[in-house]
Protein backbone atom coordinates (compact mmCIF):
# COMPACT_ATOMS: atom_id res chain seq x y z
CA UNK A 1 0.00 0.00 0.00
CA UNK A 2 1.32 3.36 -1.58
CA UNK A 3 1.09 6.28 1.19
CA UNK A 4 2.32 9.72 1.31
CA UNK A 5 6.43 10.65 1.26
CA UNK A 6 8.02 9.39 4.40
CA UNK A 7 10.89 11.64 5.95
CA UNK A 8 13.55 9.68 4.09
CA UNK A 9 11.45 10.39 1.16
CA UNK A 10 9.95 7.19 0.61
CA UNK A 11 5.95 6.01 0.09
CA UNK A 12 5.95 3.05 1.83
CA UNK A 13 6.43 4.44 5.46
CA UNK A 14 2.69 4.45 5.97
CA UNK A 15 2.52 0.80 5.11
CA UNK A 16 1.63 -1.22 8.56
CA UNK A 17 3.34 -4.41 6.88
CA UNK A 18 6.04 -2.65 5.93
CA UNK A 19 9.67 -3.51 8.07
CA UNK A 20 10.15 0.23 7.79
CA UNK A 21 7.25 1.17 9.31
CA UNK A 22 7.19 -1.29 12.33
CA UNK A 23 10.84 -0.02 12.78
CA UNK A 24 9.31 3.41 12.98
CA UNK A 25 6.70 3.21 15.57
CA UNK A 26 8.79 0.95 18.31
CA UNK A 27 9.43 3.16 21.31
CA UNK A 28 12.65 0.58 22.01
CA UNK A 29 16.53 2.45 22.14
CA UNK A 30 17.65 4.85 19.32
CA UNK A 31 20.40 2.60 18.63
CA UNK A 32 18.20 -0.53 17.96
CA UNK A 33 16.03 1.63 15.63
CA UNK A 34 18.73 2.61 13.58
CA UNK A 35 19.97 -0.38 13.07
CA UNK A 36 16.37 -1.97 11.51
CA UNK A 37 16.37 1.18 9.50
CA UNK A 38 20.02 0.22 8.13
CA UNK A 39 18.88 -3.02 7.85
CA UNK A 40 15.87 -1.47 5.26
CA UNK A 41 18.13 0.54 3.16
CA UNK A 42 21.29 -0.23 3.95
CA UNK A 43 22.54 -4.17 3.75
CA UNK A 44 25.05 -3.79 2.58
CA UNK A 45 26.38 -1.59 5.73
CA UNK A 46 24.03 -3.53 8.48
CA UNK A 47 25.88 -6.85 7.40
CA UNK A 48 28.96 -5.35 7.41
CA UNK A 49 29.51 -6.25 3.88
CA UNK A 50 30.28 -2.28 2.66
CA UNK A 51 30.86 0.97 3.36
CA UNK A 52 29.37 3.99 2.45
CA UNK A 53 32.30 6.71 1.11
CA UNK A 54 30.42 9.56 -0.73
CA UNK A 55 27.37 10.95 -1.94
CA UNK A 56 27.89 9.10 -5.43
CA UNK A 57 28.06 5.75 -4.11
CA UNK A 58 24.91 3.91 -5.21
CA UNK A 59 24.32 3.19 -0.60
CA UNK A 60 24.10 6.93 -0.34
CA UNK A 61 21.84 7.64 -3.10
CA UNK A 62 19.08 4.66 -2.06
CA UNK A 63 18.46 6.87 1.03
CA UNK A 64 19.66 9.87 2.87
CA UNK A 65 22.77 9.37 5.95
CA UNK A 66 23.19 7.26 8.59
CA UNK A 67 23.45 10.19 10.28
CA UNK A 68 20.12 11.86 9.48
CA UNK A 69 18.16 8.69 9.84
CA UNK A 70 20.09 8.60 13.83
CA UNK A 71 19.29 11.87 14.09
CA UNK A 72 15.20 11.69 13.10
CA UNK A 73 14.78 8.69 15.22
CA UNK A 74 16.09 10.57 18.43
CA UNK A 75 13.89 13.77 17.62
CA UNK A 76 10.91 11.33 17.24
CA UNK A 77 11.42 9.00 19.81
CA UNK A 78 13.23 11.46 22.58
CA UNK A 79 10.93 11.73 25.89
CA UNK A 80 10.85 15.83 26.47
CA UNK A 81 11.87 17.18 30.17
CA UNK A 82 11.13 20.80 29.87
CA UNK A 83 12.58 23.10 33.04
CA UNK A 84 11.83 27.00 32.85
CA UNK A 85 14.05 28.55 35.08
CA UNK A 86 17.80 28.61 35.29
CA UNK A 87 18.12 29.69 38.42
CA UNK A 88 19.05 27.20 41.79
CA UNK A 89 15.86 25.26 41.53
CA UNK A 90 16.26 25.54 37.93
CA UNK A 91 19.38 24.35 37.47
CA UNK A 92 19.21 21.37 40.25
CA UNK A 93 16.20 20.20 38.43
CA UNK A 94 18.15 20.01 35.04
CA UNK A 95 21.13 18.23 36.68
CA UNK A 96 18.75 16.15 39.00
CA UNK A 97 16.78 14.88 35.51
CA UNK A 98 20.47 13.91 33.97
CA UNK A 99 21.64 12.04 36.95
CA UNK A 100 18.32 9.97 37.14
CA UNK A 101 17.87 9.65 33.23
CA UNK A 102 21.60 7.97 33.44
CA UNK A 103 20.91 5.70 36.49
CA UNK A 104 18.32 4.58 34.49
CA UNK A 105 20.48 3.16 32.32
CA UNK A 106 18.79 2.01 28.38
CA UNK A 107 15.81 3.35 28.73
CA UNK A 108 17.32 6.69 30.53
CA UNK A 109 18.91 7.19 27.33
CA UNK A 110 15.45 8.73 25.79
CA UNK A 111 15.56 11.50 28.13
CA UNK A 112 16.19 14.94 27.00
CA UNK A 113 16.66 17.40 29.18
CA UNK A 114 15.93 21.37 28.10
CA UNK A 115 16.38 24.49 30.08
CA UNK A 116 14.03 27.85 29.03
CA UNK A 117 16.16 30.79 30.54
CA UNK A 118 16.08 34.40 29.71
CA UNK A 119 19.18 35.13 30.66
CA UNK A 120 22.88 33.31 30.12
CA UNK A 121 24.06 33.31 34.07
CA UNK A 122 22.72 31.54 36.79
CA UNK A 123 22.21 34.64 39.19
CA UNK A 124 23.45 34.21 42.81
CA UNK A 125 20.19 35.81 44.03
CA UNK A 126 21.05 35.66 47.44
CA UNK A 127 24.10 37.64 47.48
CA UNK A 128 23.22 40.73 45.39
CA UNK A 129 23.30 43.02 48.54
CA UNK A 130 26.94 42.85 48.82
CA UNK A 131 29.42 44.90 46.63
CA UNK A 132 30.06 43.50 43.25
CA UNK A 133 26.80 42.09 42.51
CA UNK A 134 27.90 41.69 38.65
CA UNK A 135 30.52 39.24 39.36
CA UNK A 136 27.87 37.30 41.38
CA UNK A 137 26.95 34.73 38.11
CA UNK A 138 27.89 31.43 36.86
CA UNK A 139 27.27 30.40 33.51
CA UNK A 140 24.83 28.13 32.94
CA UNK A 141 26.77 26.67 29.97
CA UNK A 142 29.36 25.66 32.61
CA UNK A 143 26.99 23.71 34.79
CA UNK A 144 24.65 22.57 31.53
CA UNK A 145 27.07 22.03 28.93
CA UNK A 146 28.81 19.38 30.50
CA UNK A 147 25.87 17.02 31.78
CA UNK A 148 24.11 17.57 27.91
CA UNK A 149 21.15 19.77 29.24
CA UNK A 150 20.13 21.52 26.22
CA UNK A 151 19.72 25.38 27.20
CA UNK A 152 17.63 27.39 24.54
CA UNK A 153 18.01 31.32 25.07
CA UNK A 154 14.50 32.56 25.30
CA UNK A 155 11.62 34.53 27.23
CA UNK A 156 8.37 31.71 27.86
CA UNK A 157 5.35 33.50 27.42
CA UNK A 158 2.90 31.28 28.16
CA UNK A 159 1.86 27.16 28.83
CA UNK A 160 -0.57 25.09 27.73
CA UNK A 161 -1.10 22.57 30.48
CA UNK A 162 -3.72 20.54 28.01
CA UNK A 163 -1.34 20.79 24.79
CA UNK A 164 1.71 20.14 26.71
CA UNK A 165 3.38 23.14 25.07
CA UNK A 166 5.89 25.88 26.57
CA UNK A 167 5.43 29.05 24.27
CA UNK A 168 8.45 31.34 24.20
CA UNK A 169 10.69 33.98 22.59
CA UNK A 170 14.07 34.17 21.54
CA UNK A 171 16.27 36.81 21.43
CA UNK A 172 15.95 37.23 17.54
CA UNK A 173 12.11 37.83 18.56
CA UNK A 174 11.36 33.92 16.58
CA UNK A 175 8.26 32.26 18.06
CA UNK A 176 9.31 29.13 19.51
CA UNK A 177 6.45 26.33 20.90
CA UNK A 178 8.46 23.84 23.18
CA UNK A 179 6.95 20.49 23.61
CA UNK A 180 6.98 18.51 26.69
CA UNK A 181 6.30 15.43 28.23
CA UNK A 182 6.88 16.75 31.66
CA UNK A 183 7.26 20.20 32.53
CA UNK A 184 9.13 22.04 35.87
CA UNK A 185 8.43 25.01 36.82
CA UNK A 186 11.31 27.04 38.53
CA UNK A 187 11.05 30.38 37.28
CA UNK A 188 11.64 31.82 40.87
CA UNK A 189 10.18 35.03 42.30
CA UNK A 190 10.21 38.91 41.76
CA UNK A 191 9.85 41.83 43.96
CA UNK A 192 6.56 43.16 44.31
CA UNK A 193 7.43 47.04 43.27
CA UNK A 194 5.61 50.16 44.72
CA UNK A 195 3.75 52.51 42.88
CA UNK A 196 3.83 55.89 44.89
CA UNK A 197 5.14 58.81 43.29
CA UNK A 198 8.77 58.77 42.47
CA UNK A 199 9.10 55.05 42.85
CA UNK A 200 10.54 55.40 39.24
CA UNK A 201 13.54 56.32 41.59
CA UNK A 202 13.53 53.73 44.13
CA UNK A 203 16.48 51.19 44.01
CA UNK A 204 16.40 47.49 44.90
CA UNK A 205 18.60 44.27 44.85
CA UNK A 206 15.84 41.48 43.54
CA UNK A 207 17.85 41.48 39.93
CA UNK A 208 21.77 41.18 38.75
CA UNK A 209 20.89 44.52 36.74
CA UNK A 210 19.35 46.49 39.23
CA UNK A 211 21.74 45.51 42.01
CA UNK A 212 24.76 46.71 39.43
CA UNK A 213 22.71 50.19 39.06
CA UNK A 214 22.69 50.78 43.00
CA UNK A 215 26.08 49.46 43.13
CA UNK A 216 27.32 51.93 40.67
CA UNK A 217 24.92 54.73 42.17
CA UNK A 218 26.98 54.42 45.92
CA UNK A 219 30.27 54.80 43.61
CA UNK A 220 29.05 58.02 42.02
CA UNK A 221 27.84 59.60 45.30
CA UNK A 222 31.05 61.48 45.94
CA UNK A 223 30.68 62.77 42.49
CA UNK A 224 27.78 64.54 43.93
CA UNK A 225 27.17 68.52 44.58
CA UNK A 226 27.62 68.33 48.94
CA UNK A 227 24.24 68.39 50.22
CA UNK A 228 22.05 66.93 52.84
CA UNK A 229 21.54 63.03 52.56
CA UNK A 230 24.47 62.59 50.38
CA UNK A 231 25.36 59.54 51.95
CA UNK A 232 21.96 58.91 53.86
CA UNK A 233 20.08 55.34 52.45
CA UNK A 234 16.64 55.03 53.44
CA UNK A 235 15.81 51.38 53.20
CA UNK A 236 12.05 50.51 52.86
CA UNK A 237 11.41 46.80 54.56
CA UNK A 238 13.32 45.31 57.78
CA UNK A 239 12.62 41.88 56.82
CA UNK A 240 15.52 39.56 56.09
CA UNK A 241 16.57 41.24 52.85
CA UNK A 242 15.90 44.43 54.05
CA UNK A 243 18.12 43.90 57.36
CA UNK A 244 20.94 42.28 55.37
CA UNK A 245 21.58 45.64 52.77
CA UNK A 246 20.84 47.94 55.82
CA UNK A 247 23.72 46.60 57.47
CA UNK A 248 25.46 46.12 54.38
CA UNK A 249 25.05 49.96 53.59
CA UNK A 250 27.04 51.13 56.82
CA UNK A 251 30.01 50.10 55.67
CA UNK A 252 29.64 50.52 51.90
CA UNK A 253 28.35 53.90 52.17
CA UNK A 254 31.15 54.55 54.45
CA UNK A 255 33.64 53.14 52.12
CA UNK A 256 32.65 55.46 49.39
CA UNK A 257 32.72 58.46 51.69
CA UNK A 258 36.22 58.23 52.79
CA UNK A 259 36.70 58.99 49.69
CA UNK A 260 35.75 62.67 49.45
CA UNK A 261 37.96 65.13 51.50
CA UNK A 262 35.15 66.90 53.45
CA UNK A 263 32.16 65.16 53.04
CA UNK A 264 29.37 67.63 54.42
CA UNK A 265 27.94 65.07 56.60
CA UNK A 266 28.89 61.29 57.85
CA UNK A 267 27.02 58.11 56.82
CA UNK A 268 23.48 57.91 57.77
CA UNK A 269 21.37 54.13 57.40
CA UNK A 270 17.25 54.60 58.19
CA UNK A 271 15.38 51.37 58.46
CA UNK A 272 11.71 51.98 57.85
CA UNK A 273 9.29 49.14 57.98
CA UNK A 274 5.23 49.01 58.66
CA UNK A 275 5.61 46.43 61.46
CA UNK A 276 6.54 47.95 64.97
CA UNK A 277 9.03 45.43 65.28
CA UNK A 278 12.19 44.81 63.14
CA UNK A 279 12.29 41.56 61.59
CA UNK A 280 8.64 40.29 62.00
CA UNK A 281 8.64 37.22 59.72
CA UNK A 282 11.97 36.30 61.96
CA UNK A 283 9.79 36.15 65.24
CA UNK A 284 11.04 36.92 68.60
CA UNK A 285 13.86 34.79 68.93
CA UNK A 286 16.72 36.32 67.05
CA UNK A 287 15.49 39.84 67.71
CA UNK A 288 17.14 41.08 70.81
CA UNK A 289 20.30 39.96 69.11
CA UNK A 290 19.00 42.31 66.05
CA UNK A 291 17.81 45.14 67.78
CA UNK A 292 21.30 45.15 69.37
CA UNK A 293 23.11 45.72 66.24
CA UNK A 294 21.08 48.11 64.93
CA UNK A 295 21.68 50.44 67.73
CA UNK A 296 25.78 49.18 67.45
CA UNK A 297 25.88 50.09 63.61
CA UNK A 298 23.83 53.66 65.06
CA UNK A 299 20.91 52.37 62.18
CA UNK A 300 17.85 54.62 62.53
CA UNK A 301 14.47 52.99 62.57
CA UNK A 302 11.04 54.20 61.65
CA UNK A 303 8.43 51.32 62.37
CA UNK A 304 4.67 51.06 62.37
CA UNK A 305 4.81 53.56 58.90
CA UNK A 306 5.57 53.51 54.97
CA UNK A 307 6.47 55.63 52.21
CA UNK A 308 4.52 58.31 50.64
CA UNK A 309 6.71 59.61 48.00
CA UNK A 310 10.52 59.86 46.78
CA UNK A 311 12.36 62.33 45.15
CA UNK A 312 15.76 62.33 43.94
CA UNK A 313 16.32 64.56 47.13
CA UNK A 314 14.73 62.65 50.19
CA UNK A 315 11.90 60.52 51.03
CA UNK A 316 8.36 61.50 52.61
CA UNK A 317 6.68 58.78 54.80
CA UNK A 318 3.27 58.00 55.67
CA UNK A 319 3.40 60.57 58.66
CA UNK A 320 4.53 63.34 56.88
CA UNK A 321 8.41 63.28 58.21
CA UNK A 322 10.68 64.04 55.48
CA UNK A 323 14.36 62.34 55.29
CA UNK A 324 17.01 63.94 53.09
CA UNK A 325 18.38 60.72 51.44
CA UNK A 326 20.18 60.30 47.63
CA UNK A 327 19.36 56.42 48.09
CA UNK A 328 16.43 54.86 48.64
CA UNK A 329 16.31 50.71 48.52
CA UNK A 330 12.71 48.92 48.14
CA UNK A 331 13.19 45.17 49.61
CA UNK A 332 9.27 44.82 51.15
CA UNK A 333 7.29 42.35 49.63
CA UNK A 334 7.72 39.02 47.15
CA UNK A 335 5.68 37.18 44.89
CA UNK A 336 5.83 34.46 42.51
CA UNK A 337 7.19 34.22 39.15
CA UNK A 338 3.59 35.16 37.17
CA UNK A 339 4.06 32.40 34.92
CA UNK A 340 2.56 30.51 38.16
CA UNK A 341 -0.57 31.46 36.54
CA UNK A 342 -0.20 29.84 33.45
CA UNK A 343 -0.99 26.50 35.46
CA UNK A 344 -4.40 25.71 36.47
CA UNK A 345 -3.08 24.90 40.02
CA UNK A 346 -3.92 26.02 43.57
CA UNK A 347 -1.71 29.29 44.46
CA UNK A 348 -1.20 30.77 47.76
CA UNK A 349 -1.19 34.53 48.49
CA UNK A 350 2.60 34.91 47.67
CA UNK A 351 1.63 33.16 43.80
CA UNK A 352 3.23 30.00 44.46
CA UNK A 353 1.99 26.74 43.10
CA UNK A 354 0.70 23.58 45.62
CA UNK A 355 2.88 20.80 45.49
CA UNK A 356 2.67 17.44 47.13
CA UNK A 357 5.73 15.43 48.65
CA UNK A 358 7.22 14.89 45.60
CA UNK A 359 6.67 18.08 43.52
CA UNK A 360 3.63 17.33 41.90
CA UNK A 361 1.40 20.64 41.00
CA UNK A 362 -1.50 19.84 42.86
CA UNK A 363 -4.76 18.72 40.09
CA UNK A 364 -2.23 19.38 36.91
CA UNK A 365 -0.87 16.24 34.99
CA UNK A 366 2.73 16.31 34.24
CA UNK A 367 4.05 19.49 35.52
CA UNK A 368 5.81 20.34 39.08
CA UNK A 369 7.24 23.42 40.57
CA UNK A 370 10.02 23.89 42.64
CA UNK A 371 11.97 26.60 43.96
CA UNK A 372 10.09 29.96 44.72
CA UNK A 373 7.15 29.05 42.63
CA UNK A 374 6.02 26.13 44.79
CA UNK A 375 4.64 26.06 48.20
CA UNK A 376 5.73 22.23 49.65
CA UNK A 377 5.85 20.99 52.55
CA UNK A 378 8.73 20.89 54.77
CA UNK A 379 10.07 20.00 58.31
CA UNK A 380 7.74 19.51 61.51
CA UNK A 381 4.74 19.81 59.13
CA UNK A 382 5.52 23.85 57.96
CA UNK A 383 5.82 25.08 53.98
CA UNK A 384 8.93 25.89 52.35
CA UNK A 385 9.64 29.43 52.38
CA UNK A 386 10.97 31.11 49.28
CA UNK A 387 15.03 31.06 49.83
CA UNK A 388 17.65 29.37 48.39
CA UNK A 389 17.97 26.74 51.35
CA UNK A 390 15.08 24.82 49.71
CA UNK A 391 15.00 26.03 46.06
CA UNK A 392 18.30 23.83 46.19
CA UNK A 393 17.16 20.25 46.73
CA UNK A 394 13.74 21.62 45.23
CA UNK A 395 15.27 21.17 42.33
CA UNK A 396 17.20 18.27 42.90
CA UNK A 397 13.89 16.05 44.11
CA UNK A 398 12.17 17.34 41.17
CA UNK A 399 14.58 16.44 38.41
CA UNK A 400 14.68 13.00 40.06
CA UNK A 401 11.38 12.38 40.06
CA UNK A 402 10.12 14.00 36.81
CA UNK A 403 12.59 11.14 35.28
CA UNK A 404 11.17 8.74 37.69
CA UNK A 405 7.71 9.08 36.70
CA UNK A 406 8.27 9.49 33.27
CA UNK A 407 10.36 5.98 33.10
CA UNK A 408 8.16 4.35 35.62
CA UNK A 409 10.41 4.12 38.51
CA UNK A 410 10.27 5.45 42.09
CA UNK A 411 9.70 8.47 42.64
CA UNK A 412 10.95 10.50 46.14
CA UNK A 413 9.22 12.64 48.88
CA UNK A 414 11.00 15.80 49.33
CA UNK A 415 12.58 15.56 52.49
CA UNK A 416 14.19 18.57 53.78
CA UNK A 417 17.02 19.31 55.86
CA UNK A 418 16.14 21.37 59.02
CA UNK A 419 14.74 24.92 59.03
CA UNK A 420 17.70 27.44 59.60
CA UNK A 421 18.64 31.12 58.77
CA UNK A 422 21.96 32.75 58.74
CA UNK A 423 21.97 36.56 58.48
CA UNK A 424 24.07 38.76 57.61
CA UNK A 425 24.59 42.10 59.82
CA UNK A 426 27.58 43.86 58.24
CA UNK A 427 30.05 44.84 59.40
CA UNK A 428 28.72 43.65 62.96
CA UNK A 429 28.89 40.02 62.32
CA UNK A 430 26.04 37.47 61.50
CA UNK A 431 23.71 35.58 63.27
CA UNK A 432 22.54 32.03 62.87
CA UNK A 433 19.15 30.14 63.88
CA UNK A 434 18.22 26.98 64.70
CA UNK A 435 14.54 25.05 63.91
CA UNK A 436 10.52 27.44 62.85
CA UNK A 437 11.06 29.01 66.27
CA UNK A 438 14.42 30.41 65.23
CA UNK A 439 16.88 30.38 68.52
CA UNK A 440 20.07 31.94 67.86
CA UNK A 441 22.60 29.10 68.23
CA UNK A 442 25.73 31.79 66.72
CA UNK A 443 26.63 35.14 66.59
CA UNK A 444 29.28 37.70 65.77
CA UNK A 445 32.77 36.33 63.69
CA UNK A 446 31.79 33.14 64.27
CA UNK A 447 28.20 32.97 62.74
CA UNK A 448 30.31 35.34 59.72
CA UNK A 449 32.33 32.54 58.51
CA UNK A 450 29.99 30.29 58.36
CA UNK A 451 27.49 33.04 56.33
CA UNK A 452 30.75 33.58 53.89
CA UNK A 453 31.39 29.80 53.65
CA UNK A 454 27.49 29.70 52.25
CA UNK A 455 27.39 32.58 49.86
CA UNK A 456 30.74 32.30 48.72
CA UNK A 457 31.28 27.90 48.46
CA UNK A 458 28.27 26.06 49.67
CA UNK A 459 25.53 27.65 47.06
CA UNK A 460 27.66 27.35 43.74
CA UNK A 461 27.45 24.29 41.84
CA UNK A 462 30.42 23.03 40.41
CA UNK A 463 31.33 23.61 36.85
CA UNK A 464 33.32 21.97 33.58
CA UNK A 465 32.79 18.74 35.25
CA UNK A 466 30.19 16.42 34.62
CA UNK A 467 31.01 13.98 37.39
CA UNK A 468 31.56 16.62 39.71
CA UNK A 469 28.00 18.40 38.96
CA UNK A 470 26.03 14.60 38.78
CA UNK A 471 27.40 13.74 42.51
CA UNK A 472 25.90 16.91 43.93
CA UNK A 473 22.51 16.60 42.27
CA UNK A 474 22.57 13.19 44.04
CA UNK A 475 23.06 14.96 47.53
CA UNK A 476 19.43 15.54 48.62
CA UNK A 477 21.05 16.87 52.30
CA UNK A 478 23.63 18.76 53.97
CA UNK A 479 23.77 15.52 55.87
Amino acid sequence: MQGPLDPFGHSHITDTTCPGFRAFHRRRSTEILTLKILDIYYPEIASGQAIATSTSDPVHRRAPSVLFITRFLRETYMKDIVIIGGGFAGVWSAAGAVRAAREAGEAGEQVRVTLVNGGDDLVVRPRLYEDAPETMRVPLDRVLGPIGVRRVAATVTGIDTEAHTVRAIDRTGENLDLPYERLVLASGSQLVRPDFPGSQEVFDVDTLPAAARLDAHLRRLPERTSSPGQYTAVVVGAGFTGLEIATALVERLRTVSDTQSDPAEGVRVVLVDRADVVGPELGPGPRPQIDSVIDELKIERRLGRTVASVTTEGVTLSDGEVIPAATVVWTAGMAASPLTSQIPGERDRWGRLTVDEYLRVTGVDDVYAAGDTARGPADEGRSTVQSCQHALPMGKYAGHNVVAELLGSTLIPFTPDPYSNCLDLGPAGALTTAGWDRQVVATGPEAKTLKENINTLWIYPPVDDRELILAQAGRFSKG
